[in-house]
């Protein structure tokens, strides 16, 4: 009794029902409107269907190869020149599961390389690393593998709601690659009991938050890269 009532009484919940409630009151359209549009893109239940159905949910498994030297590239993921990101865990983390205890190498993409290092050399030791400053985004760290570098790895890995927009841009600049992400919180799936389909959920727009800025930033990418150069890799110092 407690999971179906407790829900009600969250914020979100009361300016649901609040809603509603004045839609019957008032009968406009636009209040009917702004009341499904809240709805679906709160509902549990429906944000559940699309983080199914989302192309990158399932990338997280792996084909690992069988050649004799694999090469992984783990794209970066923030921190400072002390710290070290969970986000950038989660990637290394990935990629010494993926290669095998000799032959292999890791080229990570970021600005502050030292955590990154140290994180990989604590678990597993035998491995060789290149990390070097890739650019400020995910168009610059692609194309500085490509282009600058002509790196060609067995795997990228990078965060799930970024697969999708990454594996765009390994077909885009021919790189034999293949794209592994590793798990992030905004695409589990939200407990849904009875209460799901009369309550929204606040993490589920975050969820749409996350995969509109992707597919908004790669739409631009798609319609400026032929007449601009932002998206290129920095020059070397």
């Amino acid at each position: 009794m407690k999971d179906i009532l407790e829900p009600l009484l969250y914020p979100q919940n009361i300016v649901l029902f609040a809603l509603f409630i004045s839609c019957i009151f008032y009968r406009k359209k636009g209040l009917w409107c702004l009341f499904i549009f809240y709805y679906v893109l709160g509902n549990s239940f429906i944000a559940n269907q699309v983080r199914a159905l989302f192309p990158e949910f399932k990338l997280s498994e792996a084909r690992v190869t069988k050649a004799s030297s694999v090469n992984a590239v783990v794209l970066g993921c923030g921190g400072s020149a002390t710290a070290l990101p969970a986000c950038a865990k989660s990637r290394l983390d990935r990629a010494v599961q993926l290669l095998p205890k000799q032959a292999a190498s890791v080229v990570v993409t970021t600005r502050h390389c030292q955590p990154y290092v140290d994180y990989l050399l604590r678990n597993q030791p035998n491995i060789a690393i290149n990390c070097f400053n890739g650019g400020d985004n995910t168009y610059q760290e692609l194309s500085s593998l490509s282009q600058k570098y002509g790196i060609k790895a067995n795997y990228i890995v990078t965060s799930q709601f970024h697969g999708w927009r990454v594996r765009q841009l390994v077909e885009y600049h021919k790189l034999p690659s293949q794209v592994v992400t590793t798990s992030s919180q905004t695409f589990r799936a939200v407990n849904c009991g009875i209460n799901c389909f009369f309550t929204v959920n606040l993490s589920n727009f975050d969820l749409y938050s996350k995969l509109i800025a992707e597919f908004s930033s790669y739409t631009v990418f798609v319609a400026t890269r032929s007449w601009t150069s932002w998206h290129q890799a920095p020059e070397a110092e």
